[in-house]
């Protein structure tokens, strides 16, 4: 085996309402745990899906043309700025294969998605991780300062998963016009869709222009087609050039690309996961006349601060509860997606009930 794969952690995803009914025994489920949309996958991409399911026999569209050109339509740009993948994960995949040599380095936030990392650890790049400040925010100044001659990505999650806080603009801004020629950004904006804050980072035409940056992007949040994994990424067509000798032909699936393709169209869905998460948000900080703060959000999941995290996902999860611990450097906190009103009620309630026996 090649040597680096021994320090290579398996990504864990949260545990699954299979793994707790047969654990438990449980009949009801609140399934908190994995940022998924509470409010299920856009009507019109199931509608796509079926549509599509007599052509199974036939190979997709090797280069996602179909996809390509909706999300261009959508985002205003040129089809060859686009860069379909199987989910984001698989594009950090492919631009730390196409950037990454040994002992390159790569400078990520922390604490942040862990994909990051584990795109660098396979290519046996460095990782210098840079920590947010002490509400959870940018420190761009410490970032720039982080970049050496060994850099070669950046990455910036806005809103960034756990913590749900954003990159501002003017933060943005005043990195781009510092950042060395040779460090290539990754902005992942999965979240983005949930965000309302006026003053965070947004894709311009402006922020298009730069010749090294990539913004990601997902169909599995908003959209609830987690499932399908399916997503996709906006930037210089050059550099898409030379991730693309590095893709799989077939990376996207058939029934992922129709159905991603709809969903991008559906307007009624959107509006309805937007407005979940803005109602969601309102409760879930109504913890804090207990005592238990949430870091303000702009995602569909919302950080709390409980003082022990893991006992509190263990407690939780014996009533049939699921959250998300066990982040590095958030052993105090929980992660919580917004779910459906009687899920959030569920969750709120019995982290009240926890916080009033003095049992976390």
């Amino acid at each position: 085996m090649r040597s680096n794969l021994k320090h290579i952690e398996p990504y864990q995803p949260g545990i699954t309402d299979d793994q707790l009914r047969k654990q438990f025994g449980l009949a009801r489920l609140v399934k908190l745990n994995a940022n998924e949309n509470a409010l299920g996958p856009s009507p019109l991409a199931v509608r796509a899906i079926g549509e599509e399911l007599h052509k199974l026999h036939l190979y997709p569209d090797g280069g996602s043309e179909l996809l390509r050109e909706a999300i261009a339509r959508h985002s205003g740009v040129g089809t060859a700025q686009v860069m379909a993948g199987n989910g984001s994960d698989d594009i950090i995949k492919l631009l730390s294969e196409t950037f990454l040599d040994a002992d390159d380095e790569i400078v990520v936030p922390f604490p942040s998605f862990s994909q990051y990392s584990f795109g660098a650890a396979l290519m046996r790049a460095k990782v210098v991780n840079v920590p947010l400040m002490a509400d959870f925010s940018y420190d761009v100044e410490a970032m720039l300062a982080a970049i050496g001659p060994k850099t070669k990505l950046l990455y910036l999650c806005t809103p960034n998963n756990p913590t749900g806080t954003v990159l501002k603009q003017a933060e943005f801004d005043w990195l781009m016009d510092r950042l060395p020629e040779h460090v290539f950004v990754i902005v992942d904006l999965a979240y983005d869709n949930y965000a309302t804050d006026e003053t965070r980072f947004t894709v311009t035409a402006d922020a298009l222009s730069y010749p090294n940056v990539a913004y990601l992007h997902t169909f599995s949040k908003l959209y609830g087609l987690a499932g399908l994994r399916v997503g996709y990424a906006l930037g210089n067509e050059a550099i898409w050039s030379y991730v693309n000798r590095v893709r799989e032909p077939f990376n996207v699936n058939r029934v992922a690309q129709r159905g991603a393709a709809a969903a991008l169209n559906d307007v009624e869905h959107v509006a309805r996961s937007r407005q979940l998460a803005a109602d969601s948000r309102v409760l879930f900080a109504s913890l804090a006349d207990v005592g238990l703060h949430m870091v303000p959000s702009q995602g569909n999941f919302a950080l709390i601060e409980v003082g022990d995290g893991r006992k509190t996902f263990e407690l939780l999860m014996e009533q049939g509860i699921l959250v998300r611990a066990g982040y590095p450097g958030l052993e105090a906190y929980v992660r919580v997606t917004f779910g459906i009103p009687e899920d959030n009620e569920a969750c709120v309630n019995a982290l009240r009930a926890l916080r009033a026996s003095s049992t976390v």
